[in-house]
């Protein structure tokens, strides 16, 4: 490995080269999923060290068959290594099978070096070639030394070939680490296809790691985030999020081919004969199907800012809401307009403003003033409302000297509190004013 592989350290994880070649032991693959912040630090650090045994390809558009990408990885990489592919170039020639092509190109990465190799293979998402593409992977893992290991990067990911390879623990996932569960590689005995909900932002949903992107109009999509985000729904509920307008035979009518249309984009990415559907009805209720397993960044990030609130142990509780952070990536559906997604909008904004509050006092606590200005700042341009996150602001503009800034601060808090009802500030607050009048 470089010598300057040892000082990077990833975020959430925690995780450098180093520390990756010792948790690859055994291992001879890393999959880096998709939707961790790991995989642009992994891609950074390589593309800034490709030297000394870590080696980058990216797989390209419009690559045809498995011979043209080899090729291509071959120009690629022989300047970065000398006397490399010789292996690979006589199996291209001979017309080998591309499971004699994987193992020559294992015994081409092998004679770099002895010490270290690390080989990372960007945008695995464009191959085209799948089958022939599987075929040579498999043979290419088996096949390497052990002291080669391979990283796999995509947009997104498909279980085939990585599912089996983890399974049998050949292949490790990285940026699932705080995940109650492996997504998509979740290794059961009777494997159920796995859903994933992204709900910040636009939102998007995968099954078996690959988006839905035809939805048949908006209403079948808003519907699936609706149902996932309440997984215990009664039907009136539903009729009153969608259609209040209408009677309750239209509402049913409406409803059920909705319904059945989410079913149909459901089933339609999942890889068997077996209709799918994304809840059953139980007791008046609909909840979530059985038959599929599901992770949702929502719940998620729910859960880590509750649990950092109740947290003991002051650490713990750092890295609870500094997950909760990494996973908010911008407002709750923000394309949808509805009012049951407004409604859930401003709940967990608020719920990130606690979130930020809790990061900005631990950091008061620990007398990093700069670091607790950062998120306290950020946190009551949240939650205006925030009078108490208002003055704990003020405060630290007073410790620093900015004594303007401070005034600013204290008609943000006059302003949002007239704003939410008529409400003056408490005596604390205006005990903080009268300090600031006296350094103006």
């Amino acid at each position: 490995m470089p010598a300057a592989a040892s000082h990077i350290k990833f975020p959430t994880t925690q995780l450098s080269p180093d520390i990756l070649y010792a948790k690859l032991q055994g291992k001879q693959v890393a999959v880096i999923y998709p939707y961790s912040p790991l995989r642009a630090f992994f891609l950074s650090y390589f593309l800034e060290n490709i030297k000394d045994g870590l080696l980058y390809h990216r797989i390209g558009v419009d690559i045809a068959n498995l011979n043209e990408w080899l090729e291509g990885l071959l120009v690629e990489i022989t300047p970065m290594a000398e006397n490399f592919g010789n292996a690979t170039q006589s199996a291209l020639q001979n017309h080998h099978t591309p499971a004699q092509l994987g193992e020559a190109l294992a015994a081409d990465i092998g004679a770099i070096n002895d010490d270290s190799v690390m080989l990372y293979l960007d945008d695995i998402d464009r191959v085209t070639f799948e089958d022939e593409f599987n075929q040579f992977i498999k043979a290419f893992v088996s096949a390497l030394p052990t002291h080669v290991k391979l990283v796999i990067s995509s947009r997104v990911l498909s279980r085939s070939p990585w599912y089996d390879m983890v399974a049998s623990e050949k292949a490790m996932v990285l940026g699932i680490e705080a995940r109650r569960n492996n997504v998509i590689f979740n290794i059961e005995e009777n494997p159920r296809p796995q859903l994933e909900c992204y709900g910040f932002g636009r939102g998007q949903v995968l099954l078996n790691g690959k988006p839905i992107t035809t939805w048949e109009g908006t209403l079948p999509r808003t519907l699936t985030f609706f149902l996932i985000d309440h997984p215990l729904a009664t039907r009136d509920e539903i009729f009153e999020a969608f259609w209040p307008e209408l009677d309750i035979k239209d509402a049913t009518n409406v409803f059920h081919v909705t319904k059945r249309k989410v079913n149909e984009r459901v089933t339609s990415r999942i890889e068997d004969s077996i209709d799918y559907e994304l809840t059953q009805y139980t007791s008046g209720f609909y909840i979530a199907s059985d038959k599929i397993a599901r992770h949702y960044d929502v719940f998620e990030f729910s859960e880590a800012v509750e649990q950092g609130l109740v947290a003991n142990d002051e650490r713990k509780a750092l890295q609870l809401y500094q997950r909760a952070l990494d996973l908010y990536r911008a407002p709750f559906l923000q394309t949808v307009n509805m009012p049951w997604a407004e409604k859930r909008r401003e709940q967990l904004r608020r719920l990130y403003a606690v979130a930020l509050t809790g990061m900005g006092r631990i950091f008061l606590r620990r007398n990093e003033q700069n670091r607790a200005l950062g998120y306290l700042s950020r946190a009551v341009r949240e939650a205006p409302e925030r009078e108490d996150v208002h003055r704990d602001v003020i405060t630290l503009y007073l410790h620093f000297g900015m004594i303007q800034e401070a005034s600013q601060q204290y008609d943000a808090l006059e302003s949002a509190l007239k704003s939410a009802g008529g409400l003056a500030p408490s005596r604390d607050s205006r005990e903080l004013r009268e300090q600031i009048k006296s350094r103006l």
